[in-house]
């Protein structure tokens, strides 16, 4: 035991005196340099270390580092997000300044999906990512009008031209009767589609679309896909970086139809006159030209932005601040059609400690915007279209032109005088976020949303008198005198005597409106993620509780002093106290919805990877039978270039995926369950009648979750490591619909003033194909290029009705005319049915001698297809109507194109659709209204036309509702053309300025399309109501040009 003892003391002594040795003989040194980024720029805050340590340094805000090495270390290994990793030997160097790379962007790049986050080439579902830069440089006031064409898959049309006017936005295929716009998230904050005017394009970082079932962790409304915006944040330990941007342009319209000038309406005119039997019009038809009266409602219009930004950080913060003025005058009624915006934005990330961080986003808006009628039948363009050339704008006495001969339609001009719509809109959101980094493997957040709005409105309706018999006339007469109306108040007069009714007048009004809108959401999830060997597992864990809560006050005011906007208030209405016709009204509500959801991911050597989404809802819109839904979907992908047979080479990447899910949807009214007293009754109370209340709408107990399953196969494909391909086949089919029939009164389902139940039937089916191609290269430092296009094909199908009926009517063809769009089995939501013509009756031989009887039909008259072979034109029901199209498209392009070349920079972006059809609703079918000029074509003796027919005053069948009225909705359009410059970096540091380009741009510069009307890309109201043209407010032509610097 001593000879152990001695021995091990010795050893222990040896090996102390070996590390005293070692550390007496061990040489340190320094190595420091100057880490760049792909621009040139410094780069704060990369990861410095000796290879194979764990310890290291970072570099500052110049990016510099300076780290302590020994002899035996031989590499240093630099890294940072979003970048490649470097490993560079020493080699007894001391100065090491490294430029830094930027990873594969198609490949590597991290996009946001539900609660989390994912590399590209990890991806199981059909998400694509926007960047930032894309949606900025066309200079479109909405993201979403700006997105149009950048995604397969995704349609937008824009609902109205005018400033300030909305999108719809369909991804996939239109669904529901209700609400088929995606969720929109703003950094987690619920946005819906009329809010995102409130956005500046300027501040947007990314924009990651989520298609497929995927989506199915955000639950509600995911059905309709996820459309997650990304604000851009700061860096830490970086130096104030500004950004100032800046362009001003000229709108006008981008076409005017070809309307009858006063010379062809005078001829044409005329000659319906003679063969109705009357006498003609005009004496003079050799009247030239005449009024355009397009050329005075149109106008050259400004539209200019201002932007200004601010990023940075410093060791424990980072930071983003951005505001912006936006201005747009309308095409159409200049400052009466406006839309002003202002924006201010903050985002913050603290790091707290080591292992909390603090996000907060602030977002606040002011917007101011002012309307005209517009998009429906008595709208300023409905009223252009049809006014008559043979007039001038102003008659003889100084006063706007009356344009009596037709009750309904008015002078344009005094209609936009006359109108006075004013909204003003001032909302905050933000978001304060706590990430907790548990360990290496566990991170909680917990987060609170908030979405406030204050939306103020004013509409004052002045006497106005456009005419004897008008329909919008308000006054009495030309002097403007107040209508005297009739009032069954009591009123007991200073002498007390008694009256049971009076007649009072009825002046110039005012309507107000305060309606005051909060969003809170509140989140909390944990997510896990570890690697063991070659095995990943990533979870997710949380829950949602999100509340809405609306407020709406209102009143209304009559006899505004001296007619005029000035004293446009309610509290300057002159009415008597005693017969007060003034009014209020008011109303609330409050939805909520409960939510869990759980997302479980696994992958080996992240080669074969497969996702499980689990989330259950709870919605307060259901009853308490349906209130809960449980909403699966499923997702795997396959890596198959980690395969080592498959040629590196030529497949750099290639992905087979596949995803199925069923999604919720709970978009309809409050309540819709219960029965409401929101209907008329009249009840016996002592021997006389008294008006009271009664259910207006019934209870359905049993109404459920709209629910949609949906399939996606997709493959991704990158060759030589600049060509990436991928496709998608998807079906998705949507089932129990939620909407209301038209359900008879007469039946006692609802009463007078009420509304039909909402109920769950109709079952509706999108299947399609989408393919994306992208292409970037550079050839060496002064040519570079870049090509993105997609293509998507749709079909659209209804495969359900409600059990009893054989279709749901929709929307009506011209004033008070027929039903014009159906949803029925077999055939596309909103589908247009009509009558199918087969040319024109050319002689009176040809309508005795014809196989089809159609009932009052005359030489000229349109020739009408017997549908259903029984050898005679009904046009006392449906026999003989038919499919006449879709204003759904079947196939969409896009396309994005530039080139680079010696600091020049030239793109285009091109959008296209193919297959949908348009109802030409907007001419007025009476003798006086104008026309388009195809009239000048119509059948005559000498001209024998076949598409045009006779034009009379006499009663004929070419009104109803066919083919005759429907056109080709196809439109290929050049959305932007650019040319910029970039000023040489070298230039720029002699003013101190990292970037500096000018631009010149144009939007909507030309449209190639066979349609008559004003624009083909038409969005409209619901689901039946879609390509119906009642003078569509078209998007504007801007030329612009702008600038932007960096410093």
């Amino acid at each position: 035991m001593t000879f152990l003892r001695d021995l091990t003391s010795k050893i222990y002594f040896l090996t102390i005196l070996f590390f005293i040795s070692e550390n007496f003989v061990a040489q340190f040194s320094t190595v420091s340099g100057v880490i760049l980024d792909e621009n040139k720029n410094f780069l704060p805050g990369v990861n410095v270390k000796i290879y194979g340590q764990n310890k290291g340094v970072i570099s500052d805000i110049d990016g510099q580092y300076e780290i302590k090495i020994s002899d035996s270390d031989k590499s240093l290994e630099f890294s940072f997000i979003g970048y490649k990793k470097q490993v560079v030997l020493i080699a007894g160097r001391s100065v090491i300044d490294i430029d830094m790379s930027l990873e594969n962007e198609a490949l590597d790049e991290v996009v946001v999906v539900g609660y989390g986050s994912s590399k590209v080439k990890q991806l199981t579902g059909a998400t694509v990512q926007v960047k930032g830069e894309n949606i900025e440089r066309l200079n479109i006031p909405r993201m979403d009008q700006a997105l149009q064409g950048q995604v397969a898959g995704v349609a937008i049309n824009t609902n109205s031209g005018s400033p300030g006017g909305s999108s719809s936005i369909r991804i996939r295929g239109l669904s529901t009767f209700g609400d088929n716009d995606p969720l929109i998230l703003v950094d987690g904050v619920v946005y819906d589609s009329e809010g995102l005017n409130a956005l500046n394009p300027n501040d947007i970082a990314t924009i990651n679309v989520l298609k497929d079932a995927t989506a199915g962790i955000y639950g509600v409304r995911a059905a309709n896909g996820v459309i997650i915006i990304e604000t851009k944040k700061g860096q830490k330990g970086a130096k104030p970086k500004f950004e100032v941007g800046s362009y001003y342009g000229i709108q006008s319209t981008s076409k005017k139809l070809n309307l009858l000038n006063a010379g062809e309406y005078a001829l044409i005119k005329n000659e319906m006159f003679i063969r109705g039997g009357d006498e003609p019009i005009f004496n003079n038809t050799n009247l030239k030209v005449g009024s355009n009266w397009q050329d005075s409602v149109f106008q050259d219009a400004p539209i200019q932005s201002f932007n200004i930004g601010v990023t940075g950080g410093s060791k424990n913060t980072s930071y983003s601040v951005g505001g912006n003025y936006f201005s747009q005058d309308g095409i159409v009624g200049l400052n009466k059609s406006n839309f002003e915006r202002y924006n201010a934005r903050i985002n913050l990330v603290n790091t707290l400690t080591e292992k909390l961080s603090l996000s907060s986003i602030f977002l606040y808006t002011h917007e101011q915007r002012s309307t005209l009628a517009e998009n429906g039948i008595g709208s300023v363009l409905y009223n252009t279209i049809n006014a008559f050339p043979t007039r001038n704008v102003h008659s003889s006495d100084g006063n706007y032109e009356y344009l009596a001969e037709v009750n309904d339609i008015i002078n344009p001009l005094a209609q936009i005088e006359n109108s006075h719509n004013r909204a003003f809109v001032n909302k905050l959101v933000g978001k304060q976020e706590f990430d907790f980094k548990i360990n290496e493997n566990f991170t909680f957040t917990n987060r609170i949303n908030y979405n406030y709005a204050i939306v103020d409105s004013k509409t004052f309706n002045p006497l106005v008198w456009y005419g004897p018999g008008k329909y919008a006339n308000t006054a009495l007469n030309a002097n403007l005198d107040p209508r005297l109306v009739f009032q069954g108040y009591q009123l007991i007069d200073p002498t007390n005597q008694i009256y049971d009714s009076i007649m009072v007048e009825n002046g110039a009004s005012v309507f107000e409106q305060r309606a005051t809108y909060l969003d809170l959401n509140y989140e909390s999830f944990l997510n896990y993620n570890v690697t063991i060997d070659d095995h990943n597992v990533k979870s997710t864990l949380g829950t949602s509780v999100f509340r809405r809560k609306g407020d709406v006050l209102n009143g209304t005011a009559f006899n505004i002093p001296n007619n005029s906007i000035d004293y446009a208030d309610i509290s300057a209405s002159m009415t008597s106290s005693q017969i007060n016709l003034n009014n209020v009204g008011s109303y609330e509500f409050e939805e909520r919805l409960l939510s869990s959801f759980l997302r479980a991911e696994y992958s080996y050597k992240f080669k074969y990877i497969f996702s499980s989404i689990f989330r259950r809802d709870g919605s307060t819109k259901f009853g308490p039978n349906n209130r809960y839904g449980l909403f699966p979907s499923f997702s795997g992908a396959w890596l198959i270039s980690e395969e080592s047979f498959l040629p590196k080479k030529i497949i750099s990447f290639l992905k087979l995926r596949a995803s199925y899910g069923i999604s919720g949807n709970d978009q309809i009214a409050n309540f819709a369950y219960r029965a409401l007293l929101n209907g008329e009754g009249d009840y016996v109370f002592n021997n006389s009648t008294v008006a009271g209340v009664a259910i207006g709408t019934p209870s359905n107990p049993d109404l459920k979750w709209e629910t949609t399953r949906q399939l996606n196969i997709g493959l991704d494909l990158q060759l030589i490591s600049s060509i990436n391909l991928s496709t998608n086949f998807f079906q998705k089919n949507t089932n129990d619909l939620l909407f209301s029939p038209d359900v008879s009164a007469l039946i006692g389902s609802y009463g007078p003033g009420g509304y039909p139940p909402v109920i769950n039937a109709g079952n509706v089916s999108n299947t399609g194909l989408e393919f994306e191609f992208g292409y970037k290269t550079d050839f060496g430092r002064s040519l570079a290029m870049n090509i993105n296009l997609n293509f998507t094909y749709l079909k659209n199908e209804v495969t359900k009705v409600p059990d009893g009926v054989d279709f749901l009517p929709g929307a009506s063809f011209g004033v008070g005319g027929n039903t014009a769009t159906r949803f029925e089995v077999g055939f596309p939501i909103g589908y247009f049915f009509g009558y199918e013509t087969n040319g024109i009756y050319q002689n009176q031989d040809e309508i005795d001698n014809a196989e089809v009887t159609q009932p009052d039909a005359k030489v000229g008259d349109l020739i009408f297809v017997d549908q259903d072979g029984d050898g005679h034109i009904n046009f006392s029901n449906n026999t003989d109507k038919t499919n006449l199209g879709s204003p759904i498209p079947k196939f969409m392009f896009g396309s994005v194109i530039g080139f680079n070349f010696q600091g020049f920079d030239i793109s285009a972006n091109i959008y296209a659709a193919a297959g949908q059809k348009i109802i030409r609703n907007y001419e007025r079918q009476q003798p006086y209204a104008n026309q388009l000029d195809y009239v000048l074509n119509r059948w005559t003796i000498d001209n024998p036309s076949n598409e045009v027919p006779v034009y009379t005053t006499s009663s004929n069948r070419n009104g109803v509702f066919s083919d005759f009225f429907v056109e080709d909705g196809s439109f290929l359009r050049l959305r932007n053309l650019q040319l910029g410059y970039l000023l040489p970096k070298k230039i720029c540091e002699k003013f101190s300025l990292n970037y500096f380009r000018i631009y010149i741009a144009a939007n909507n510069l030309y449209t190639l399309t066979n349609y008559m009307g004003y624009d083909p890309d038409i969005g409209g109201g619901g689901a039946l109501n879609s390509g119906i043209d009642y003078g569509f407010y078209p998007q504007a032509k801007t030329i612009m040009g702008g600038i932007n610097i960096k410093f």
